[in-house]
């Protein structure tokens, strides 16, 4: 369930008192996911809104039941030992494409914690709020695509979201059932469907379909990070670009989001050399 949550603060995802709670808009309308694991291991699920049904039929693959880790096979000790220590690692899966495509578009070409803040001011502005008791009284549902299509320019401004990343959410939310139908397609089609939208490159489109999806070779290309990471843990090379990491990445044709989520997991990153990202406030300008 971790790549689901957008940022420290989501208003969609809270972690209370051992349990998760995720805010989500169904085809069926808004709905609110309770999620405690149990004894033995034992999943325990509650739902509430219009979206409950959706989600609770949904939860299987949610938790990963039509992924098939035993499709990977690892061709490098530090994944193989990395596996070992994660042998429940599964993608998640959430049927939902613009939940996953717009906070990607927001994460374009901005630190984390622009993307973050910006995630949490429009769904806590916009959104609807989620249905249920307890934790859900202080969360939110993204808003739907109407209601994205028009929020005014000011209100993008003031989350920090340039004139790009904005028109580019409004031309998706446009055809959001269109971009809806790629969650039932195979990743070729997924892929091509998403970057028919002027302003969603491959990175936006992978980001997406491996959260919608569970697409286990949505890997993303064009990261300011994840290619130097890749070549460190699994060449001790640093300074890897895309078309090195894709080299390294060959052995996995298939795989290859699940085993940069095992680089990941490995925590074998390279040393810091060069400087953090500045941040770009457009609330300034």
């Amino acid at each position: 369930m971790g790549p689901l949550r957008r940022g420290p603060g989501d208003p969609a995802f809270r972690v209370d008192a051992g349990s998760v709670w995720r805010a989500a808009r169904t085809p069926a309308g808004a709905g609110t996911l309770r999620l405690a694991q149990r004894a033995g291991g034992e999943i325990e699920a509650e739902a509430w809104g219009p979206g409950a049904d959706w989600l609770l039929d949904g939860l299987p693959a949610l938790l990963g039941a039509g992924d098939d880790p035993a499709q990977f096979t690892a061709r490098h000790r530090l994944l193989h030992e990395t596996g070992r220590r994660h042998p429940g690692m599964r993608l998640t899966r959430t049927g939902l494409v613009l939940e996953s495509l717009i906070p990607s578009v927001l994460e374009q070409k901005v630190t984390s914690d622009e993307a973050y803040r910006a995630w949490r001011l429009l769904l806590r502005r916009h959104g609807e709020p989620a249905p249920g008791p307890g934790p859900a009284e202080r969360m939110r549902v993204l808003p739907d695509a109407r209601s994205w299509a028009l929020i005014p320019s000011w209100e993008w401004h003031r989350a920090g979201v340039d004139g790009k990343r904005s028109a580019t959410i409004v031309r998706a939310v446009r055809v959001a059932r269109r971009m809806q139908e790629a969650a039932a397609m195979d990743l070729p089609e997924a892929l091509a469907r998403l970057q028919a939208i002027p302003g969603i490159g491959p990175w936006t489109a992978a980001e997406t379909l491996q959260r919608s999806n569970g697409a286990a070779d949505a890997v993303t290309v064009g990261d300011l990070h994840l290619p130097g990471t890749v070549g460190y843990a699994l060449a001790g090379e640093r300074g890897a670009d895309d078309t090195r990491m894709l080299e390294l990445l060959a052995p996995y044709a298939g795989q290859r989001h699940r085993a940069c989520r095992l680089v990941l997991l490995s925590g074998r990153i390279p040393p810091r050399r060069a400087p953090r990202m500045a941040v770009n406030d457009i609330r300034r300008i």
